[in-house]
């Protein structure tokens, strides 16, 4: 009897099976490929407000503060208050040179007092007198020299006096003539330029005084108050830290290869971090130098690109439980957010 090996059958639904996967990969991947999503990322930042750095006027001692950090101040509310016994005293010495000069102007103004005038007629009237003696003595010389009686060195020195007298007497004339003209225009406009200059800096020293009782610029909310009762900053080092406007607003970092699709004016969707309902903002600027990319916003190939600053202040909050959302003016800087675009 033969034996015959049976062979075993090959099973139709494997076969089946594989010619369907092979048969539907390609369309599978082609489908995944389709629905893959190609929304950009969403811009990365940053919440901010206007920031105002109120500087010290001059370094003097913290002797007082009036606010607190988070207090809401308005425009010229007294802040804190520097030392001002130094600048008193400039102030003083300013007042007293002004006086000064306000006093040599007006002298100059007024002219030559009588008693001056008299005092320099009477001594006119004394040189002339003394010339005329000195003519009759250069005249008695010179005819006892006639007759030999006197050397001719005698004669001379006689010369020399009369000379002298003469010029005292032309001298004389001159100031009594000087003291009756006045003061010469120049004169007057020397001391107006004296008195002007004391004038201007006791404006600036006053200024300077006023100044050491540092007041808000404008009306806003202390973020910071980096200098303690005692404490002596330096001049023009910021004493206080201002947040200033009526709403916040998203700086954001463009990377360069989206910058060239946004512009001022598009609309964001912004969602900040803490913050349930997302709010819209309008693009008020880009700007135009790029930047390397911060740290926060570092991600795969952008890690190397440079990336540009754009600002949006926030205007509405949208969604439907907006009544419970934060208005944006009570929102605090620094908040981390995103934002994309809204499409026209």
């Amino acid at each position: 009897m033969r034996t015959e090996l049976l062979q075993p059958c090959p099973n139709r639904s494997g076969i089946m099976s594989t010619f369907r996967t092979v048969f539907l990969l390609p369309f599978f991947f082609f489908a995944t490929s389709c629905s893959r999503d190609t929304t950009p990322p969403p811009l990365l930042g940053t919440l901010e407000w206007d920031r105002i750095a109120v500087q010290a006027e001059a370094p003097e001692p913290v002797i007082a503060i009036a606010v607190h950090e988070g207090d809401t101040v308005s425009a010229g509310q007294l802040l804190l208050q520097l030392d001002p016994r130094r600048t008193q005293a400039q102030l003083a010495q300013a007042d007293a040179e002004l006086r000064r000069a306000r006093a040599a102007q007006s002298e100059l103004q007024h002219g030559t007092r009588s008693e001056t005038l008299a005092a320099a007629r009477a001594d006119l009237a004394r040189v002339e007198a003394a010339r005329s003696d000195a003519q009759r003595e250069r005249e008695r010389a010179a005819e006892l020299r006639r007759r030999g009686l006197v050397a001719q060195a005698e004669l001379d020195r006689r010369d020399t006096a009369l000379k002298s007298a003469r010029a005292e007497v032309a001298a004389g004339q001159a100031r009594v003539l000087e003291l009756s003209n006045g003061t010469r225009p120049e004169q007057l406009d020397q001391a107006d330029a004296a008195v002007d200059a004391a004038q201007a800096r006791v404006n600036e020293l006053r200024v300077s005084l006023e100044r050491l009782d540092v007041r808000a610029p404008q009306a806003g909310r202390v973020d910071a108050l980096p200098y303690k009762l005692g404490d002596q900053p330096a001049r023009g080092a910021g004493v206080v830290s201002l947040l200033s406007g009526d709403r916040p607003y998203a700086r954001l970092f463009i990377p360069a290869p989206r910058r060239a699709a946004l512009q001022p004016g598009q609309m964001l969707r912004v969602q900040i971090a803490g913050v349930a309902q997302p709010y819209s903002a309008r693009v008020r600027a880009v700007r135009s130098e790029a930047s390397f990319t911060p740290y926060y916003a570092l991600s795969g190939d952008d890690a190397n690109r440079l990336s540009f600053r754009a600002e949006a202040p926030l205007q509405l909050c949208e969604g439907d439980d907006c009544a419970n959302a934060p208005a944006p003016s009570a929102l605090p800087a620094g908040l981390p957010l995103t934002a994309t675009v809204i499409a026209p």
